[in-house]
């Protein structure tokens, strides 16, 4: 069963490594073909082009590869929330404004009556 993955793994590794190589070469392609004529930038280099993709990454979040890591915490909360009783959540609301602040007006939008 091991060698199995060890040989599917051996075959999809180059296969990873020059998709990696590709895709800095599509950044720079296109980088090289809209900037210059569009913004009158200068032209890049490969290495440049994988310093826009790891720049974009720390700036922008993005390349989401790692699913089910960490991404469901929305849903988490919402259900957590949904077991508390009205006065749990209340302190809970209360809790967080005082740690944070901007949870304050959640608290006392819970507090005041909604319209009937």
């Amino acid at each position: 069963m091991k060698s199995r993955w060890k040989r599917r793994a051996a075959a999809i590794a180059p296969l990873a490594v020059l998709a990696l190589a590709a895709f800095g070469f599509v950044v720079m392609y296109l980088w090289n073909w809209l900037v210059p004529p569009v913004f009158g930038g200068h032209t890049i280099g490969y290495w440049q082009a994988w310093g826009i993709i790891i720049l974009s990454k720390i700036l922008f979040g993005g390349f989401s590869g790692r699913s089910g890591h960490g991404g469901d915490w929305k849903r988490r909360m919402q259900e957590r929330c949904e077991r508390m009783t009205p006065e749990e959540r209340e302190k809970f609301l209360q809790g967080m404004a005082g740690r944070f602040g901007r949870a304050a007006g959640l608290a006392e939008e819970s507090s005041a009556p909604g319209p009937v």
